[in-house]
Order: structure tokens, then C-alpha cells, then sequence
């Protein structure tokens, strides 16, 4: 093989992977985007493509709207108190609930991004978000908090509890930190606009 074959070959493999990096990432996202629409088309089985989907949207929305008139509060007191009364239930319902309203509700509990040194003598940190300063209420003690730590690519984290003073406050947005760490330190934390 002759040295031009030899470098054309290279030149032809350096142009395959680089179109690897651009290719598998957007192939990767519209798989997962249309995998999820169908999904959630086929919640609501309708022989017309896409009518599913818009018909859990617009149920969805009216049941927003429902939620912020005068009739929701007492139909959802009656169904949450019903809720509060099935012991395996309970948990599930109260644990989903402060979750949801964690992470989109009115009381976000992942917006104080930290690092957070695990052990003594432990030069390793890792980044999480504190969800609460305060476990008197556990036992814990008043010198302890909650640090949420997501994993990389997962939507999935594990929750630890560890000396206050072993937590850092980062000076970056919530998102951007959540953005990082569940692309494993690849994703870059953007400059405030």
C-alpha cells in the first residue's frame, strides 16, 4: 500500500468518525423523542396518528385549568385524603408528589447546586444539590444536611447525608449544573445572559 493510500485511508476514516460525533448524538435524540410520542400516542389508542397525543395534551391542560379554579380544591382534599389513608399507597402518592413539585412546582428543592466533600481525607468531590439544610426532624442533628447527587446518564441519583461543612455552594445555575453532571462532566455550564 502505497504512502497517498495509506493517507487517503486516514483521511476517509478521520471524515467516518467525525460524522459518527455528529450523527449519533442527534440519531440518539430523535430516536428517544419519537420513541416517547409513541408512547404517549398510544396512551390514548386513537387511529389517527398523532390524535392520541393531542388528546392527553388537551386533557392535561384542562386538567391544569381545573386545578386553578374554585372546584379543584375540595375534590382534590377528598382524593388526597383518601390517598393519605392506603398505608403502601401514601407513600408513593407523598414521595411522587414532593418529587414532581421538586423539580417544576412552586417549591424546587434541585436550585442550590454544591460539591460536596464525601469523607475526611478525601481530596475527591462530588456535585449535588441541597435539598435541605434542617434534619432535626430525622434525628440527625442540626449539624447535618440532604445533598441530592444525580447520576451520569440517568435520570436516576442517590441521596446522602454528610456534615454541613463539607458542602460548597457552586456560583452556577441549577440547570446548568443538572445539564453537567448528567452528561457525565461533558456538557459545558453556559455564562448567565
Amino acid at each position: 500500500m502505497s504512502f497517498t493510500q495509506r493517507r487517503i485511508g486516514r483521511i476517509l476514516l478521520g471524515y467516518f468518525f467525525r460524522g459518527l460525533l455528529l450523527l449519533v448524538p442527534i440519531t440518539i435524540m430523535l430516536w428517544a423523542v419519537w420513541t416517547a410520542l409513541r408512547y404517549l400516542d398510544g396512551i390514548i389508542p386513537i387511529d389517527i396518528p398523532g390524535l392520541g397525543l393531542l388528546t392527553l395534551l388537551a386533557i392535561i391542560t384542562v386538567a391544569g385549568w381545573l386545578g386553578s379554579t374554585f372546584l379543584y380544591q375540595p375534590i382534590a382534599d377528598i382524593g388526597e385524603d383518601l390517598l393519605q389513608r392506603i398505608p403502601f399507597l401514601k407513600t408513593m402518592y407523598g414521595a411522587l408528589k414532593d418529587l414532581v413539585e421538586a423539580l417544576v412546582g412552586n417549591k424546587k428543592k434541585f436550585d442550590q447546586p454544591v460539591l460536596v466533600r464525601i469523607g475526611t481525607g478525601v481530596d475527591a468531590e462530588r456535585i449535588g444539590f441541597l435539598t435541605q439544610r434542617d434534619l432535626t426532624h430525622l434525628g440527625v442533628g442540626e449539624e447535618k444536611v440532604a445533598v441530592y447527587l444525580p447520576h451520569a446518564f440517568a435520570w436516576s441519583g442517590n441521596l446522602i447525608v454528610v456534615p454541613a461543612r463539607n458542602v460548597t455552594p457552586l456560583d452556577a445555575r441549577a440547570a446548568d449544573v443538572m445539564k453537567f453532571v448528567v452528561s457525565g462532566g461533558v456538557s459545558k455550564v453556559d455564562d448567565e445572559e
